[in-house]
Formats: C-alpha cells, structure tokens, sequence
C-alpha cells in the first residue's frame, strides 16, 4: 500500500475523468475521484471498487473551499501527491463564434476551465512538490491550439480560448518547474462521445482517457511542456 503512487482526477464521476480513474487502478495507483456532486462521486467510486483502491473527494473549482480542504486532506492522510490529472471543465450553451457567443457565456468557461483549474493546481502543487517525481496533466482539447483551430471550422470561441489559456498554464508551470523532477503537460482526448458535446463524439471515453492515463505515468525521461494525443504531439 505504501508503494502505491497516489493520484488524483478532477471531474472523475463521469465521461473521460471517469475512464482516467479505472485507467489509473489498473495501473495499480490508489486514486482519489473528485467531483462537485458528493452523490455523483460516490456513485463513480462504488462503481469502480472493483478495479482498486479509490476514493472520493469534493472538488469544486468555483469553490476554493473545497479545494484548500481536499489539499488539506491528502495532506493528512498522504503527505504527497504523485499525479494531478485536471479533467474537470464545462462547456455553456450561449458559446460559439466571435460574433453570436455571449460574454456571459466566454466568462462562465473561461473561469472554470482555466481561473478553476489554476486554483485546483496552486492548491495541490504544494503536495506534487512533495512527491519523488510528480506528473501534473491538463486535459486540453484540439480546440485549444492556435495553429489546429485556425485551420477548421470550429466556432466555440469560449471553449477553446479556456483551453488555449489552459495550454498556456501548461507551458509556464512545466518551464518553472524545469528544475525539478516535476512534468507537466496537456492531453488533448480528441472528438470523444461525452455529455459535454451531447455524446456526438466519434471516440468513446476510453479512447479519450488514454493519453492523458500515459502522461501521468510518463518515465523519468519523458517530456514536459508539450500538448499530446494518442497520435501524437499537437502544435500549440
């Protein structure tokens, strides 16, 4: 049990996050599922009992309280933690192309899928640090890189701008953390079928959860730094 690399998935009781956690027991970690719905959460958890050791946490990353107290209490009862994978992220309905998204809806993605996920990671870094050799993913999408989206037809202006910014968090934390055995790169799912696009994806959620499960088990010698998916690294 001591050996056991200690991992945590934002947004864990469905979908992608859902599929990491499993991918994760069966990598033989012990996880830690978060979700903003203690109902949800524990449901996931009793799902998953069979596939290893996981437990429930309640994260809400427009609540910092949840967040400083879920820190608090892997603090407590690990002292370390050796993977932070952040999936959770919403889309909003108002959202789309530069001239029809309302600034409502921009606000509202752009403050859980990046002002969110950065408190979630300043409130656990402390606890990555203490790991041997911590793995921080961020779950990104396709949507979030300049050179991909400028070449399609994706109007979601709120939605890959959070991912665009996410990818930006990806890149300093990763160049500052540089000196450490720290790494920290984003995983781009592709077009996975999720509540989040109305399960209008070509790919199931195990699909999507691969590559992020491989960054977070990423060797010694593996990258930082970089955007990913299961084909292979994404320009930025």
């Amino acid at each position: 049990m001591a050996n056991k690399k200690i991992a945590l998935v934002s947004g864990g009781n469905k979908g992608i996050g859902f599929e990491i956690v499993r991918g994760l027991l069966q990598a033989g970690c012990r996880v830690y599922l978060g979700a903003r719905e203690a109902a949800k959460g524990q449901q996931a958890v009793a799902e998953l009992a069979a596939e290893g050791d996981v437990r429930f946490l309640e994260l809400d990353l427009a609540n910092q309280a949840t967040l400083d107290a879920a820190a608090a209490h892997l603090q407590r009862e690990e002292g370390h933690l050796d993977i932070l994978v952040n999936n959770a992220g919403i889309n909003a309905p108002g959202d789309g192309s530069p001239s029809t998204a309302t600034v409502r809806s921009v606000e509202q993605v752009l403050q859980t899928n990046f002002v969110g996920t950065l408190a979630a990671t300043q409130a656990f870094l402390p606890l990555v640090k203490q790991a041997a050799a911590g793995r921080i993913v961020n779950v990104s999408s396709p949507l979030g890189s300049l050179t991909v989206v400028s070449q399609n037809d994706w109007s979601l202006l709120g939605y890959s701008a959070s991912k665009a910014a996410l990818n930006m968090l990806t890149v300093q934390l990763a160049y500052e953390l540089r000196d450490t055995a720290i790494k920290v790169n984003s995983a781009a799912p592709g077009y996975t079928a999720t509540d989040l696009n109305g399960f209008d994806g070509t790919d199931t959620p195990t699909q999507g959860a691969a590559e992020a499960i491989r960054l977070a088990l990423l060797p010694a010698d593996g990258p930082t730094g970089t955007m990913s998916s299961s084909t292979g690294p994404l320009p930025w």
